[in-house]
């Protein structure tokens, strides 16, 4: 796949030229990106049976695609939030188009029952569901609206979001009722065990087939310094993808200790636009330097640095897409998978659960392994933001010392000497 950076992408929402729908058959046929989309009248939700009727409407919008862009532009600036949005908005709208054939803003509570179901198996398959499980552009004709099925907390998350754009859609007066409001509200338990990491003996197989990656040509080498540097972010940050993708090495700082031993650190913007400082150990500040001088750069970042947490291989100095760092994710976890199904019956048996691994489990893997390693979950928190530093947090300089001391000490990633 092309690495393709963040120069020269089209701002969110920023439509290209529609591909129309002429009638309701031809729907079915129909599987585009929703900055890509034009509907015909009979699916385009001006006539559906939900619009609102009484009262004045707050927004501009005659039909269901500009109603939608709508509630979107709100989250445009952020844009992690805005691309999960707009993913439920657009997955809903097209089944609704090309499954029921009917628009938007006619589905019922008995219709999105319907889709609840769809969520866990989309089918057809060739038309939903993107080729190998492969994540292709926006603009490329191999596009489709879902990776695979979606997991239950997945299947959760798809319906507060579209809950809270029909509830939005109901106060600005376009909809004349939430069809999901109806659904039935289960007791909060209480929150379950992260069980979507990978134990030590799992971690261990993972970074052994890291070790194990060609290192022949410059490319290849490059490859492999590139994932080394990627799943130390990972595992010794428990940085979130979006936070390898979005963040620069000029987050990197060092300051003196009460002593005047100087400590590094990493600042990372991530979400909801909130900045915490994560102790940069002498682990990932060796696996810094090696990054930095296998791309021919200072071992360490210059004042004022501009250059990505991680770049694209041969290429210039630019930000990668989720889905490029999600690929080569979920690449390394099939090696590993595919490698342990040669070994015994115990190792093959932890193939599945390495394939469904995804980037996310490493932040997981990350907090899981600091708790069993003893670190303070005060400091676990603060490393994972978890909660957002107060801003006295620059001026208790001794706390923070205790912090990078404990993750120092505790949470070690362990890579081999070459």
């Amino acid at each position: 796949m092309e690495e393709a950076g963040g120069a020269g992408r089209r701002r969110p929402g920023l439509a290209k030229k529609p591909h129309t729908v002429r009638n309701a058959a031809a729907s079915h046929a129909l599987v585009q990106p929703l900055d890509q989309l034009a509907l015909p009248a009979a699916l385009n939700g001006v006539a559906g049976i939900n619009r609102a009727t009484q009262g004045k409407p707050q927004i501009a919008a005659t039909n269901d695609l500009e109603a939608v862009r709508a509630w979107l532009a709100r989250f445009a600036d952020t844009r992690t939030t805005f691309e999960n949005y707009r993913k439920e908005a657009e997955r809903l709208l097209l089944w609704s188009c090309i499954e029921l054939v009917k628009p938007l803003s006619s589905l019922t509570h008995e219709d999105l029952l319907l889709y609840q179901q769809f969520l866990a198996d989309p089918r057809p398959a060739a038309r939903w569901i993107m080729p190998a499980g492969r994540k292709a552009a926006r603009d490329d004709p191999r596009w489709r609206p879902f990776a695979g099925p979606l997991s239950p907390s997945s299947q959760r998350q798809a319906t507060v979001i579209l809950n809270a754009m029909f509830a939005w859609l109901v106060n600005a007066g376009y909809l004349a009722g939430n069809p999901l409001s109806l659904a039935r509200q289960r007791t909060r338990n209480a929150p379950p065990r992260i069980t979507r990491y990978l134990d030590e003996t799992i971690w261990g197989e993972v970074k052994q087939t890291i070790e194990t990656l060609p290192r022949n040509t410059a490319r290849d080498s490059e490859h492999y310094t590139r994932v080394r540097w990627l799943f130390s972010l990972f595992y010794l940050c428990g940085l979130r993808l979006s936070e390898v993708t979005q963040n620069t090495m000029s987050g990197f700082f060092c300051r003196k200790d009460a002593s005047g031993e100087d400590r590094w650190w990493l600042e990372i913007t991530g979400k909801g636009d909130k900045t915490r400082i994560i102790p940069a150990t002498s682990e990932l500040m060796v696996e810094l330097a090696r990054y930095r001088r296998a791309r021919g750069l200072s071992a360490f970042p210059l004042a004022g640095e501009t250059i990505p947490l991680l770049l694209p291989i041969g290429g210039r100095a630019q930000l990668l897409s989720r889905s490029t760092v999600h690929l080569i994710v979920k690449t390394l976890f099939r090696k590993t998978a595919d490698r342990l199904r040669l070994g015994s019956q115990e190792q093959a048996a932890r193939a599945a659960q390495i394939e469904r691994a995804s980037a996310h489990w490493m932040r997981h893997t990350a907090g899981s392994h600091m708790a069993n390693g003893q670190v303070d979950l005060r400091y676990v928190r603060d490393n994972l933001g978890h909660a957002s530093l107060d801003t006295t947090s620059h001026y208790l300089h001794s706390e923070d010392d205790a912090r990078h001391d404990a993750t120092e000490q505790r949470h070690r990633i362990g890579w081999q000497e070459q």
